[in-house]
């Protein structure tokens, strides 16, 4: 009993001082796994300041480059997809038309190379990461197979006008509930792949994650779960959450459900903690179904859940751009293609010299 204490209170210890060491911008996102291929992904934006996001619809058939310069990979959409822009200069989340979702979280261990370290591979911007993806694979065994090749290098810089370089990771998910997180360290990309990878938050790394995990599942979640706003914490929560709520096949109870999981790991609107001033506020919180293909976003300083349809948005490559302004806490209800406009696309952050 005793040994059992200790290691209680060695590894309770040990997740706040990763929640406080590691908490800089505290993102969550867990994937629902139901009867029926009822797969759904959510992922809650948390920043210390308002971070303006706009939905976009992109078509297939668009060129993009890596905006790196003459080492950019080149490539035009094989897959239409609508995505959250986050500042008009990255897309920070999304689903493409194959209902494969994509999430960009922080994550402060994260180490790339640089220009001038891209040794003949190609290079792309971190600001399209996670459009890239969209862009180019149906699945996630697809994106594994082919990013593990290591011949495209993500290169990271600053958030214009800060201090603030940009470490990042990348999980994706798609209709058969397949899961993968990708993350650089050291200048090298780590993928973690498998259906399991339900849950994911921001430090530390993945693998570190898992072994928190690991801990907890000997602990019953109906007894005692981990109630802070740092990522370890949040983490186990939404591990336990999302697998403890009913499993159904009605989308719009299943969709209810998990947005009570990603609203139980969001931080209050507005919170400070003077001890841990990183600690941030939930901004925006989305939730893409990726059976029924229809991705929702509620916005939580107009607290109000829109959604796109996918049935009703033209992805061909003679389909539009398309944008749903959000960054000035516009007011919509219910599902919101009819308040589409037709629009340029955002010009994504470049790294070239």
């Amino acid at each position: 009993m005793k040994t059992v204490h200790v290691r209680l209170i060695l590894t309770v210890f040990l997740c706040c001082m990763l929640a406080g060491l590691h908490q800089v911008f505290a993102c969550s996102r867990v994937v629902y796994q139901g009867p029926d291929s009822t797969i759904i992904t959510a992922r809650s934006m948390d920043w210390k300041a308002e971070i303006p996001a706009n939905l976009w619809v992109f078509p297939r058939g668009m060129a993009r480059t890596g905006e790196v310069g003459k080492a950019s990979v080149k490539w035009v959409s094989t897959y239409g997809s609508v995505v959250t822009s986050s500042w008009n200069i990255a897309a920070t989340d999304g689903m493409n038309e194959k209902g494969l979702v994509g999430n960009i979280l922080w994550l402060m261990e994260s180490k790339y190379r640089t220009l001038d370290e891209l040794n003949g591979h190609k290079g792309l911007a971190i600001s399209l990461w996670l459009q890239y993806v969209l862009d180019n694979f149906a699945t996630v065994e697809e994106a594994v197979k082919e990013l593990s090749k290591e011949e495209l290098v993500v290169v990271s810089s600053f958030i214009p006008g800060t201090e603030l370089y940009m470490t990042l990771h990348l999980s994706i998910s798609d209709k058969t509930g397949d899961n993968a997180i990708f993350e650089y360290i050291d200048g090298k990309l780590v993928i973690y792949h498998d259906k399991s990878y339900v849950a994911m938050t921001n430090s530390p790394t993945y693998n570190e994650q898992l072994a928190i995990s690991n801990y907890w599942k000997h602990i019953p979640g109906t007894t005692m779960l981990p109630g802070t706003n740092g990522s370890s914490d949040r983490f186990v929560r939404g591990s336990f959450y999302i697998q403890a709520i009913p499993k159904t096949n009605d989308p719009k109870k299943a969709v209810a459900s998990v947005f009570s999981v990603i609203r139980n790991l969001s931080v209050p609107y507005g919170i400070t903690t003077p001890n841990e001033p990183n600690i941030s506020s939930t901004q925006w919180r989305t939730v893409a179904d990726q059976k029924s293909l229809v991705y929702y976003f509620e916005n939580v300083v107009n607290p109000n859940v829109i959604w796109l349809d996918f049935s009703a948005i033209d992805f061909s490559e003679k389909g539009n751009v398309l944008k749903l302004s959000l960054d000035k806490n516009e007011n919509y209800a219910g599902e919101s293609s009819k308040d589409l406009i037709v629009a340029t696309p955002f010009k994504p952050l470049s790294l070239e010299k």
